[in-house]
């Protein structure tokens, strides 16, 4: 790869061992991740200055690879900050008006907490949407159009999921041709 460092923006239950992230920050030079939040973990503010925190340790280009809340909190990030990046990897993020699963936080919470309304004008970056066509988080069609708004390149990836270890990711090798694809 190049001079470019990849940053990892892990989702709301931040660095799972056997998580594509994980794997790939263990694999590839030159990657970091935002550090997971001790306290206000549901905090959208929190989480922003994190990934701002953390870019602002970072000289030279940056693409950022995002999963899930990942994912939104990259179009937050990029609504209030003008840092340059060079491309971000976003995979399978959630409809925040989807109906979500037990265990994951209620659309009440994460409004209460800054997450909504999403940020629907297009990124100042290039950018990769991963979408799956049997995620339980979001429809194909809630990310299709959440990538026609960021001005991202869909690609749908067919039955995976929601692209986690649970969805049978560990390991992602597609992630790193997208990467290089934004690298380029």
């Amino acid at each position: 790869m190049s001079e470019t460092t990849i940053l990892i923006v892990p989702g709301l239950r931040d660095h799972v061992p056997d998580h594509w992230q994980t794997l790939l920050q263990a694999k590839l030079d030159n990657v970091r991740s935002v550090p997971p939040l001790e306290e206000n973990k549901l905090s959208l503010a929190a989480r922003v200055d994190a990934i701002q925190r953390e870019l602002e340790s970072i000289s030279g280009p940056v693409i950022l690879v995002a999963h899930s809340a990942g994912v939104l909190m990259v179009v937050h990030w990029a609504a209030r900050h003008d840092r340059p990046i060079k491309g971000a990897l976003l995979a399978a993020p959630p409809d925040l008006e989807a109906s979500w699963p037990a265990g994951y936080p209620t659309p009440q919470s994460l409004q209460a907490n800054g997450w909504d309304p999403l940020p629907g004008t297009p990124l100042p970056f290039p950018s990769i949407v991963a979408a799956s066509s049997n995620d339980h988080l979001a429809s194909l069609e809630a990310v299709t159009r959440m990538a026609r708004n960021w001005g991202s390149e869909l690609v749908n990836l067919g039955a995976v999921g929601h692209l986690n270890p649970a969805a049978g990711y560990g390991e992602w090798p597609q992630a790193e041709a997208f990467i290089r694809t934004l690298d380029r």
